[in-house]
């Protein structure tokens, strides 16, 4: 799974609705604490973003090749402090429960922590799986461009913004 930043405020919005519908959180702004997951979202994309420039920089600098992008960057990314791949998920709900902890906007929290990150995977597992057709596409098109080049991240993009128009999203 891959989070994108256009999925940054669909996400927010499906997360902190459940949440107040059901009555695991109580605000009296619901807007402004959709700003804070969305924040929370973007932050880490951020990060992510730092992280994959940083694993290829140390790539090049040292000569190695990119069968050992994954590993090196996974490395990189628990240097900073955050999770990638199959780690994001876990990572992402931890951190939005923490923004509900320390957000001015959240008036109460009636639900466990627990229950709050399951009732909030299925809101993010359901936006990050609507993307992995799109990616698997656009990997298809690329296959042919090493993953972790500077190239690949233009070709992605590239192809992505393709991809979405042709099929309207």
């Amino acid at each position: 799974m891959r989070l994108f930043a256009s999925k940054a405020l669909p996400i927010a919005q499906d997360v902190v609705r459940a949440l107040l519908k059901t009555g695991s959180l109580e605000a009296g702004a619901p807007t402004e604490v959709i700003a804070d997951v969305e924040a929370v979202l973007k932050s880490y994309l951020e990060s992510e973003r730092e992280v994959n420039e940083k694993t290829r920089d140390l790539l090049e600098r040292t000569g190695r090749g990119q069968s050992e992008y994954s590993r090196v960057r996974a490395q990189i990314a628990e240097s900073k402090g955050i999770k990638v791949g199959d780690e994001m998920l876990d990572y992402l709900l931890d951190q939005v429960v923490a923004a509900f902890h320390h957000s001015s906007h959240v008036d109460e929290i009636f639900a466990e922590d627990h229950e709050l990150r399951r009732a909030m995977v299925s809101h993010f597992k359901k936006h990050l799986a609507a993307d992995e057709g799109l990616d698997a596409e656009v990997r298809l098109q690329l296959r042919h461009v090493q993953e972790g080049t500077r190239t690949w991240d233009v070709e992605y993009a590239r192809v992505m913004e393709a991809v979405r128009r042709k099929r309207g999203v």
